[in-house]
């Protein structure tokens, strides 16, 4: 029966699969973090507002993971008359314009 060295920098496949899993683990939690960050500041602004938020509505920012989802909800949360403007796309398309001038065909 040989000797097995567990000590750390020896490189082994156990020891870069435990350093890996490690990373990944790390990242989630970071992100989970940010995400609770994130859904709390929204809550927040709402409330400075006094907008109301219902429990479906706090429950819907809460359980949000999404960080992109998450600023859009934010940016907006500065501007909302109702909890429910978070959710609904008011980017309206831009108008058409007539132009008067020559058009091409190409």
């Amino acid at each position: 029966m040989g000797f097995v060295s567990y000590f750390p920098g020896r490189g082994t496949v156990r020891e870069t699969a435990y350093l890996e899993g490690k990373a990944e683990g790390k990242l989630e939690g970071k992100t989970e973090g940010i995400a609770e960050d994130r859904a709390s500041l929204i809550l927040r602004v709402l409330d400075s507002h006094g907008v109301h938020v219902s429990e479906d509505t706090r429950e819907r920012i809460t359980s949000c993971t999404d960080l992109d989802t998450l600023g859009l909800w934010f940016d907006r949360s500065l501007t909302a008359a109702t909890a429910e403007d978070l959710f609904t796309d008011t980017a309206q398309a831009p108008a058409e314009t007539t132009d008067a001038g020559p058009t091409s065909d190409r």
